[in-house]
């Protein structure tokens, strides 16, 4: 099986610690350690939004799709639940935030990245979650 989207000097470079230092920024809201990470072409598809979700593209976008769900996520506290898989240009990582939701209970979000890496940064990142809320 061949995906057409990858070339045969296609590179990743992309190791755990790299990826964790993108984790560990979104945790702490550090949006330029974020932008850091990306590369100038990178695609973000977010977890909430119209789309479903809401796709960003470029440097300009990406940065106001990260804007947004660092601000749509403010008053949780991130996890990482397990390291991240890097399979050459692919990969992928779970994360859980846990806060209170709107009317007051605890609210728990469990979640997914699925990334694309080119020259050890992330061309592309596709967020899936699913919210759990105490009842």
């Amino acid at each position: 099986m061949t995906d057409s989207s990858l070339t045969a000097d296609s590179t990743s470079d992309m190791t755990p610690e790299v990826l964790a230092a993108f984790s560990d920024a979104w945790a702490r809201h550090d949006l330029e350690a974020l932008m850091s990470h990306i590369t100038d072409d990178c695609v973000y598809s977010a977890s909430v939004g119209p789309e479903p979700g809401r796709t960003w593209s470029g440097t300009e976008q990406v940065r106001e799709g990260f804007a947004i769900m660092l601000a749509h996520d403010t008053g949780q506290e991130r996890h990482e639940d397990e390291g991240p898989i890097i399979a050459g240009t692919r990969g992928a990582g779970t994360w859980s935030f846990t806060g209170t939701g709107p009317d007051g209970q605890v609210q728990v979000t469990r979640g997914c990245d699925i990334y694309e890496f080119r020259g050890g940064k992330i061309a592309r990142k596709d967020a899936f979650r699913k919210v759990y809320q105490a009842g």
